[in-house]
C-alpha cells in the first residue's frame, strides 16, 4: 500500500493539483438495492464502469466503503464507495484518506448534481457542495474543499421535490442513454487521472445553452 500514497517533503511549498498525485477516486451514492438504478447513485455507477473498464474487483469492505486497488489510466489507484449512505460519506472518505496516508488534493470525488442538463458533466479541482448534502459531508468531515470533483449532470432545471428526483428511478429515456454517459464520465475521470484536471476540463467541460456561469 506504502506505493499508493505520495506527499511533499516538509517545508516545501503544496505543489498545484496534478492528477499525477491522484491517488483515491470516490463515486457517491447509496447502498441498497432500491438505490441501484437512482440518479443519486451516478457516483457508483461511475466508479463501477471504471472497475469494470480495468478489471478492478471493488469488493473490499474497509473504512465504510468498498473499495478496489489497481491501475486507472496508467496509475495505481483506489476505487471506493461509501456504504454509509449518502448523507454521511464524508466519514469514510476521511477514514480512507487517512489509510491510505492521502491528502485531500489526492482525491476525485464523483457525483451527481441537479443544477446540471442530464448527459452533461463538469470537472472542477475544488469548489462549493452546492446544496449536495454527499459532498456536504465530506467537507466538513475532511476540513476543505480543495479537491477534485466530477459532476453528473441529472435535471438542469427546476426541480420541485429535489429529494424526490433524486432517488426516483431512471425513465426509459434515461435507461436508454445511462451506458453513453457512464461511459463518458469514466473516460472523463481517466483524463483527470492520467493528464490532471486542466486538460481534462478542456476536454469534458462543456456548457449547455442558457446554463449560468458558475464558480470557478
Amino acid at each position: 500500500m506504502a506505493d499508493i500514497a505520495a506527499s511533499s517533503p516538509a517545508g516545501s511549498p503544496e505543489p498545484p493539483q496534478s492528477i499525477a498525485e491522484i491517488r483515491l477516486v470516490v463515486g457517491l451514492g447509496n447502498p441498497g438495492r432500491q438505490y441501484e438504478d437512482t440518479p443519486h447513485n451516478l457516483g457508483f455507477l461511475t466508479v463501477d464502469r471504471l472497475a469494470e473498464r480495468h478489471g478492478v474487483r471493488i469488493s473490499r469492505k474497509e473504512c465504510l466503503a468498498l473499495t478496489g486497488e489497481g491501475e486507472v489510466a496508467g496509475r495505481r489507484v483506489v476505487l471506493a464507495k461509501p456504504q454509509t449512505y449518502m448523507n454521511r460519506s464524508g466519514s469514510a472518505v476521511r477514514m480512507l484518506l487517512e489509510k491510505y496516508g492521502m491528502e485531500p488534493r489526492q482525491m476525485l470525488v464523483i457525483y451527481d448534481d441537479l443544477d446540471l442538463p442530464w448527459m452533461m458533466l463538469r470537472i472542477r479541482p475544488k469548489g462549493s457542495a452546492g446544496g449536495h448534502h454527499g459532498m456536504e459531508s465530506v467537507g466538513k468531515e475532511i476540513g476543505t474543499t480543495n479537491f477534485a470533483r466530477l459532476r453528473l449532470g441529472i435535471a438542469g432545471y427546476r426541480v420541485e421535490d429535489g429529494a424526490k428526483f433524486v432517488l426516483a428511478r431512471f425513465g426509459r429515456a434515461q435507461k436508454k442513454q445511462l451506458d453513453e454517459l457512464l461511459d463518458l464520465a469514466a473516460q472523463a475521470a481517466e483524463s483527470v487521472i492520467s493528464e490532471g484536471v486542466e486538460k481534462a476540463m478542456a476536454k469534458f467541460n462543456r456548457r449547455a445553452r442558457g446554463e449560468a456561469k458558475e464558480e470557478g
